[in-house]
């Protein structure tokens, strides 16, 4: 169960008073590691605060958390100082560049299911008390079928598939959404094919899966687009940038500033809560569940 209004002791004027402006929440995962989901999630969040949008990227992957170091920022609190009352959300904020806000991720700390409702209260405070407008919610989440990658996908509003040419990351790609539609309702799903030679090559590999997709599964796949193979990507990362920031007339880069263009039209859904407390309710829920 979520925890009951008595345990929230935040006056609801106050939930409210920040912002009532829909964010959009967009969960960035993929099937197996290596397909370069990472670089995706920070070059789409560079790419879309380019395009004049508010960004917060959260980084997710408790496992193996490499926002801060893909662009060369140090982060010296988390998220779990904040779930521990040590800090304030906006005190382990990170400054990335093009205005990004950065939300550090905790490695190697307890689930989320693990948290009891104090500390649930405290999150959740956490993120309604931000005094600063966002657009967009950008969630790097960890790869593979793990109860955090669930529980994320579930919170978002939209959930991007990273996929790349090669077997196992078109097979895991297709047990990850299988699992997300069959266990947990999700039905709709953006496929963006990485480190491909031609959108077209992308296309092809998108529709290979949507072959297995459509044959088993009711679920509505979208196209959202390709990121090309390219030398300037690997130099970016070298150089702790991304690829936009660093290269922006590179193939990559121009692949990127697409995808932000697109990823910025998309409607924002009816049901879409107010402020980022909506999400982390919703996540807290989710993953209650996957625990319970």
């Amino acid at each position: 169960m979520l925890m009951s209004e008595a345990t929230y002791e935040q006056p609801m004027g106050m939930q409210r008073a920040i912002s009532t402006k829909p964010v959009r929440v967009i969960a960035v995962t993929s099937g197996k590691g290596g397909v370069g989901k990472t670089n995706v999630s920070v070059n789409l969040a560079l790419a879309m605060a380019n395009e004049g949008k508010k960004i917060m990227l959260m980084d997710a992957d408790f496992g193996l958390a490499n926002v801060d170091v893909l662009l060369g920022v140090q982060a010296h609190y988390n998220l779990q100082h904040v779930i521990n009352g040590e800090q304030s959300l906006e005190d382990i904020l990170v400054d990335g560049p093009a205005g990004i806000k950065i939300v550090p991720a905790s490695s190697g700390t307890q689930a989320m299911a693990e948290l009891n409702s104090s500390q649930h209260a405290g999150l959740i405070r956490a993120f309604s008390e931000l005094n600063f407008d966002l657009d967009t919610l950008i969630i790097d989440t960890a790869a593979g079928i793990s109860e955090s990658v669930i529980s994320y996908s579930r919170a978002a509003q939209e959930v991007v598939v990273v996929l790349c040419d090669e077997p196992a990351s078109l097979t895991d790609a297709y047990a990850l959404i299988k699992l997300l539609n069959r266990d947990y309702g999700i039905n709709r799903f953006h496929i963006l094919t990485n480190m491909v030679n031609s959108v077209q090559e992308g296309r092809m590999l998108f529709n290979k899966l949507v072959n297995v997709t459509d044959r088993y599964l009711d679920v509505a796949m979208d196209f959202m687009g390709a990121v090309p193979q390219d030398e300037y990507l690997r130099k970016a990362v070298q150089k702790q940038r991304a690829v936009v920031e660093a290269y922006p007339r590179s193939k990559a880069a121009m692949a990127f500033k697409k995808l932000a263009q697109k990823t910025a039209n998309m409607p924002v859904p009816a049901n879409a809560g107010g402020h980022l407390e909506f999400f982390v309710e919703r996540l807290i829920m989710a993953s209650q569940e996957i625990g319970g």
